[in-house]
């Protein structure tokens, strides 16, 4: 278990869960058993992971990367994901890099807050990461008379057979970790 203990820091030395260990030991294990995905999770690891209900019973693995590793992550996420959805039988595995929102400077001050750090940018990115490896090609929101929005999110079609049964996963997820409701579909295309 030493070993399987280097794939997952935490902030501060805070100690991991249960699950974040499993998790852990599953991405140790690919690397271990998997030949074509072990160069690549050599110099990999991730903060944390969480598990998430996700509407109709089911459930998603949310596994949080470093932000520099994102690169790497992506490189590879597409059989990683489909090797850990194995492993955790019946979840959705979704891979999303952590960032970190900064309030706006006090009056007066002279720091200058960087635009990727604030909470519209951070929300932005956590959607894109989300539905990775699917492309966001459009957005709509829509706000209704009782002051409620509902937030519409077209993706890609080329990316429909990969993605389209985690749609309800994506709006669950996106839900839990940013508070907004967003509903996913794909843009009909009219053939003229």
């Amino acid at each position: 278990m030493f070993t399987a203990s280097r794939k997952i820091q935490k902030d501060k030395g805070l100690e991991p869960t249960e699950f974040e260990d499993s998790v852990a030991q599953s991405f140790f294990d690919l690397e271990n058993t998997n030949q074509e995905l072990k160069s690549d999770l050599k110099d990999l690891y991730i903060n944390s992971a969480i598990q998430i209900d996700v509407a109709g019973n089911k459930k998603a693995v949310v596994i949080h990367v470093p932000f520099r590793l994102r690169k790497g992550f992506r490189k590879i996420h597409v059989r990683l994901v489909r090797e850990l959805e194995k492993k955790f039988s019946g979840k959705d595995v979704i891979l999303i890099a952590t960032r970190r929102i900064l309030r706006p400077p006090k009056k007066g001050s002279a720091a200058v807050r960087p635009r990727n750090r604030t909470l519209t940018a951070v929300h932005e990115a956590i959607l894109e990461d989300v539905v990775y490896p699917a492309e966001i090609v459009g957005k709509r929101v829509r706000y209704r008379l009782d002051g409620s929005k509902i937030i519409k999110i077209f993706l890609d079609p080329k990316e429909r057979n990969n993605t389209e049964y985690k749609l309800e996963t994506f709006g669950g997820v996106y839900r839990r970790l940013c508070g907004k409701d967003v509903v996913f579909e794909y843009p009909v295309t009219e053939s003229a």
